[in-house]
Formats: structure tokens, sequence, C-alpha cells
């Protein structure tokens, strides 16, 4: 049955269907952060230093050092940023819900006024038959 709020049920249907596809785009690159932070620790600790050689050697070993750090350092802050991206799209999601389900409930409502409207109608239908029937047997 369609309502005056059929059409915005539509409409915060989809705009909640849009969040939760952020929602899920949020986690998978959540995900890929945290792989690649856990990738970057994992290539620190494979590095191992030189026991002996020329400090060419050590040199090159201790900028290899702190290249993994800057790349643990950065995806850190990605990791942050893509856990920040998670939670504003998931109270994006929580709102966008709530405004369907709202909206839902008002359609709900304006069907049951009509159900009722109609069922008055029935009833009055029914009451006039049932006199008119009456009032035939009464004649004959």
């Amino acid at each position: 049955m369609k309502t005056r709020f059929s059409s915005l049920v539509k409409l915060k249907k989809s705009t909640m269907e849009k969040s939760e596809r952020v929602v899920q785009k949020a986690n998978a690159d959540l995900n890929s952060a945290a792989t690649a932070l856990e990738i970057s620790y994992q290539s620190i600790q494979n590095i191992t230093p030189p026991q002996s050689g020329s400090m060419k050697e050590f040199l090159a070993n201790r900028t290899l050092l702190s290249s993994g750090r800057t790349v643990i350092h950065h995806n850190k802050e990605w990791l942050g940023f893509a856990q920040n991206q998670v939670k504003q799209a998931k109270e994006k999601l929580k709102l966008d819900m709530i405004e369907h389900e709202k909206f839902k409930y008002l359609e709900l409502q304006e069907i049951n006024k009509e159900i009722k409207k109609i069922k008055l109608k029935e009833m009055k239908d029914l009451d006039e038959v049932a006199l008119m029937t009456h009032a035939q047997k009464g004649k004959n």
C-alpha cells in the first residue's frame, strides 16, 4: 500500500545501504592497514645486523633499519586513520538506520490508519445492507 512516506522510506533505505557499503569499505581499509603494519614489523625483524665488515655495510644496515622504522610509523598512522574512518562510518550508519526505522514506523502508522478507515467503511456498508434487507423482510 502506497503512503506519503513510501518514497521517503525507499530513499532512507538506499541511504542506509550506501552507508553499509561505506562501512564495509572502511573495514577492508582497516584490515589492509593492519596487515601492512604486521608486514612492516616482520620485515624489520628479518634485518640482521652485520657482525663484521666495512663501515659502509654498517651504515647501509642502519639506513635500512631507519627506513623500516619510518614505514612502521607510517603504517601506524594509516591504521589510526583507518580506525577513525570505521568509527565515523559506523556512526553514520547508525544514524541512517535510525532515520530509516523512523520513516518505516510512520509509514506503518499511515497504513494502519488507512486499514481502519477501510474497515470502518466496510462496517457501515454491511450495516446499510443489513438495514436494507431487514426493511425488505418487513415489507413482505
